[in-house]
């Protein structure tokens, strides 16, 4: 029964891993394509009060649900229609509370960030949005319960081709920042059509209190997780919108996302999938380790190259590509977010392993600990060194995950140096190759392309050479092969 229960588990897992980074990859071409075309279009004072007002908004979404969603997903009984009305009637309460307060200050908080009229119409825009997005929350939780990745992956396929064709468009048409109006409610309009044509289900009003007492159980302890991130991350950007312009602010957004490609291609989908099953493995501490050891091993092999030629080639890029030479004062805090994005794909999957054992009160003060530190050293940095002290403090604190390794020991058995250590010697030896053939400014086009193909050939090989047993077994779980 134990090797059917595995055995079923690891099927699940590998479609679920399949299917999110396909089609991961397709969305994130799209959205990073879009985005480098948006920044030739637009100035990085426009980018920078996108990024301030987007970052408001993802503020309300922490408090729009209390972790009902995920109480829902976690819950082990079948969901019965009360379950999901009563969900769905405490969400919508909470949100159209929160919409109703946000449009109301909407004016005072657009004089405080100095916003025009365009920027204030955006701020509206994506209230809306947000309102709109809220009403997808019932359909996705009965995809993600099935497992079903198929179906739920095809909204957000639509929605990133409609909202980035769109901005583009209009960025190009000489729109501004009501290029990003516009995407954004166009965006979550077809998103809402689309799902609930994939997962019909009836809206429907009411509330069950011992049902609402049983979720809230579950959902309040996990919201006031993501609340902390929420502190972490958003707040601190709302922050910097006003302590410093939104030019820098623009540099600090631009940095972070081109910076971030590898854990929004790979790492985001290999997460989404290994946090569950970690959880159906936690009794098996001998199986989680090693579980622990090929998501560690797949995350090195596949993130290491691309983190070492966005290093070494994003200076080439700013440099031949027109108009995108503004963006020069930002490779600084880029190379910093770069490393700390690299760090962050190995942490991460180690923090979930714990949540998947049930070490919550560990995660919880290790987020306390990020949280307060990521304020603090971020107060320290900005007026010492600038805008880049935001990417300095990132990447500071990044070097915790040894306290982070050493904690899933204490659960797991398992080998952190063992599972990257090929990879990252031959993400060393990738990097002195590029230092030696890539050359200096003024960079010749062909040159630069023959470089980076040689480098990654390079890597491969010798990845392949020293974990050939390794990759061909992780190639047999994704075949449906059995040892």
């Amino acid at each position: 029964m134990q090797e059917i229960d595995i055995a079923t588990i690891r099927e699940k897992a590998i479609k679920g891993i399949v299917a999110l980074t396909g089609r991961t990859f397709f969305i994130q071409a799209v959205a990073f394509g879009a985005t480098f075309l948006l920044t030739v279009f637009l100035s990085p004072s426009v980018f920078g009060v996108f990024y301030v007002v987007s970052a408001c908004i993802s503020f309300l979404s922490y408090f729009s649900d209390i972790g009902l969603a995920a109480a829902l997903i976690q819950k082990k009984e079948t969901l019965t229609n009360e379950d999901l009305t009563t969900t769905f009637t405490i969400q919508q309460g909470l949100v159209l509370t929160l919409c109703s307060v946000m449009l109301l200050l909407s004016s005072p908080i657009g004089t405080f960030y100095k916003l025009d009229e365009s920027g204030l119409w955006l701020f509206r825009s994506l209230i809306v949005s947000f309102f709109l997005s809220s009403l997808k929350t019932i359909p996705s939780v009965l995809l993600e319960r099935k497992l079903d990745f198929n179906k739920l992956v095809i909204p957000q396929i639509v929605e990133t081709i409609g909202f980035y064709g769109l901005s583009v468009l209009l960025a190009w048409r000489g729109f501004g920042i009501a290029s990003f109006s516009w995407a954004v409610l166009f965006r979550a309009i077809i998103g809402l059509v689309v799902l609930y044509s994939i997962a019909p289900w009836k809206i429907s009003i009411g509330i069950s209190m011992p049902i609402a007492k049983k979720l809230l159980h579950f959902g309040i302890p996990f919201q006031f997780n993501s609340i902390l991130a929420l502190a972490k991350d958003d707040l601190m950007t709302i922050f910097l919108g006003k302590v410093l312009t939104f030019t820098e602010v623009g540099y600090i957004g631009w940095a972070k996302k081109w910076a971030e490609v590898p854990l929004r291609l790979i790492m985001d989908s290999v997460i989404r999938v290994t946090f569950p099953t970690f959880s159906r493995l936690q009794h098996d501490r001998e199986y989680l380790g090693r579980a622990i050891e090929k998501t560690l091993f797949g995350l090195a092999v596949t993130i290491v190259p691309i983190s070492v030629g966005l290093f070494f080639f994003i200076e080439p890029a700013v440099s031949l590509i027109p108009k995108y030479i503004k963006w020069y004062p930002a490779l600084f805090s880029f190379y910093l977010f770069v490393f700390t994005s690299l760090i962050a794909s190995f942490t991460t999957p180690l923090t979930n392993a714990l949540n998947a054992v049930g070490k919550i009160k560990t995660t919880l003060f290790l987020m306390v600990f990020w949280t307060a530190a990521t304020w603090i050293l971020t107060l320290i940095f900005i007026p010492l060194i600038g805008f880049s002290g935001v990417a300095v403090t990132q990447c500071v604190l990044s070097l915790s995950i040894v306290v982070v390794i050493v904690l899933v020991k204490k659960t797991a058995s398992f080998s952190f140096i063992n599972s990257i250590r090929f990879p990252f010697m031959a993400g060393i030896v990738q990097s002195g190759f590029y230092f030696l053939t890539l050359g200096t400014k003024p960079y010749d086009l062909p040159r630069v392309i023959v470089v980076a193909v040689s480098g990654a050939i390079l890597y491969t090989g010798i990845v392949l050479f020293f974990e050939k047993k390794r990759i061909m077994s992780v190639l047999n779980l994704f075949m449906g092969k059995t040892k």
